[in-house]
């Protein structure tokens, strides 16, 4: 039974399961002037998984430390469909924390799984859960080792696209707790994808995979940038997970 003063709190907050979050915090807590630490965080609006200091991702509990993006169970479906591609070596950009590789591994112990970000402080997070000598500090491809080039079978990303002017409108353990890099996709919220796709040919093998996240309402959008860029395109979605996915093959 949760602390009823502290579900009291959250719940004033705002936090919507705030009895089931009671019950995480109280057990995090190592004594009662921690508890008061993690709470009042709590209700400052940092999002409950970096208090924690971990969040469960496709049932593995993945290490997240503040100023890291927090893994979201819509990029269930991108890993998924990852698996489902049986890749030898794969390389996930715009890593956060390291979660798609880090399930990819437990599902696909061979594979050779590389990951890169461009924040430091994330790639120090990844690290934690993933070979920290195969996460790199890269802007997409630029920082990645020059011997995965044609050799990668699966590249994923799950890259900021929120558009800049929808950034206001996000919670706030969002938009105050998490870098504003990891969700800002310009304009359209595609331009960091559109970026990936007109180098990541020259990673990846003949018969490889691009897999991407994105929305719903990008959807359309997106798959007529992989196209620009040279790529065949789909989309594939999950109504109960909310989530979207654009799958990338070269032509040829």
């Amino acid at each position: 039974m949760p602390d009823p003063d502290v579900v009291e709190k959250l719940r004033a907050a705002g936090c919507v399961f705030a009895a089931e979050e009671a019950e995480l915090i109280v057990a995090a807590a190592t004594s009662s002037a921690h508890l008061d630490e993690l709470l009042r965080r709590r209700v400052a609006g940092e999002p409950l998984e970096t208090i924690l200091g971990w969040a469960e991702f496709c049932g593995l509990r993945v290490v997240v430390t503040p100023g890291v993006f927090v893994p979201r169970a819509r990029t269930e479906l991108l890993v998924r469909r990852a698996i489902a591609a049986q890749p030898g070596v794969a390389l996930d950009l715009c890593c956060g924390s390291g979660a798609v590789a880090a399930v990819l591994q437990r599902e696909l112990p061979t594979v050779d799984a590389h990951s890169a970000d461009i924040d430091p402080i994330a790639v120090e997070c990844a690290r934690r859960n993933l070979d920290p000598n195969r996460v790199y500090c890269a802007d997409l491809f630029d920082g990645i080792p020059a011997d995965l080039r044609g050799r990668v079978d699966l590249i994923t990303m799950s890259p900021p696209y929120v558009p800049t002017a929808r950034i206001v409108t996000m919670p706030v353990e969002a938009r105050e707790h998490e870098p504003l890099r990891a969700l800002d996709g310009g304009v359209d919220g595609l331009e960091i994808a559109r970026q990936a796709l007109a180098d990541a040919a020259g990673w990846i093998t003949p018969k490889g995979r691009f897999l991407f996240e994105t929305s719903r309402g990008q959807s359309e959008a997106a798959v007529a940038a992989a196209v620009a860029a040279g790529w065949s395109a789909t989309v594939v979605t999950d109504d109960e997970l909310e989530a979207t996915t654009i799958e990338c093959r070269l032509p040829w």
